[in-house]
């Protein structure tokens, strides 16, 4: 079953001869279930890809369809709704709430959505899943780097999105966490179906990967991507 499709997707920045192509015509799709590695060097448009199927920037032409519906073409309050409800996402830095603890950090998602209730054995059983459950009174200055990484995945499973979109979530972290944490979001797309979009630098761990798609110059390669 395909769940997100990219379609002829460009990002510009800026205008005249100051305009800069961040994207050139992106064409990808994913199925569910799958985790798909993104690689590329820094600047080749990873990021920003990674945020316009997030929802958090919008493309300058072209089209990105989650579970059939256009993205870019949600008004606001659409979006912001859609995308409590399909989108999760895991950054580098955590970004979680330095004055909640574990557990209230994981639940904030789906507090945000009014129209939802906070399903409390759910979120129990992947705090669990992650081993966390004990650590859900403490606060995010009292958790290793390691443990607040899976605190920022179990929050990004809290809404049980369609799609966890991971930028770097494993470039902080020493080794053995690394390992840790990508064991963590493998097990839980298979038993949640969720598919997977993660940036990274690390060769070994996008070669882990059910795919490898690489980014240049705001282009994509791969096995459905061209470079002209």
């Amino acid at each position: 079953m395909k769940i997100l499709e990219v379609k002829n997707v460009e990002k510009i920045y800026g205008t005249g001869e100051t305009a800069v192509k961040a994207l050139r015509r992106v064409n990808f799709s994913a199925k569910q279930g799958e985790f798909i590695a993104l690689v590329g060097q820094s600047g080749s448009g990873k990021s920003t890809l990674l945020n316009l199927i997030g929802g958090l920037d919008i493309p300058s032409k072209g089209e990105i369809y989650i579970r059939d519906h256009n993205v870019a073409a949600l008004k606001k309050k659409e979006l912001t709704i859609f995308r409590r409800r399909n989108i999760g996402f895991v950054f580098q830095n955590y970004s979680l709430m330095p004055v909640m603890n574990v557990y209230d950090n994981v639940a904030l998602p789906v507090t945000f959505d009014r129209g939802r209730r906070v399903d409390h054995q759910y979120i129990e059983d992947i705090l669990k899943e992650l081993g966390l459950w004990k650590k859900r009174t403490k606060y995010p200055a009292e958790l290793s780097g390691g443990e607040q990484q899976r605190v920022a995945i179990a929050r990004a499973l809290a809404n049980k999105p369609a799609i966890l979109l991971a930028d770097e979530p494993t470039g902080n972290l020493d080794s053995v966490t690394t390992q840790d944490v990508m064991g963590l979001l493998k097990a839980s797309g298979e038993k949640y179906h969720q598919t997977i979009l993660m940036v990274t630098h690390n060769e070994a761990l996008a070669q882990s990967c059910d795919r490898v798609l690489c980014m240049k110059d705001g282009q994509l390669s791969g096995e459905e991507g061209t470079l002209s």
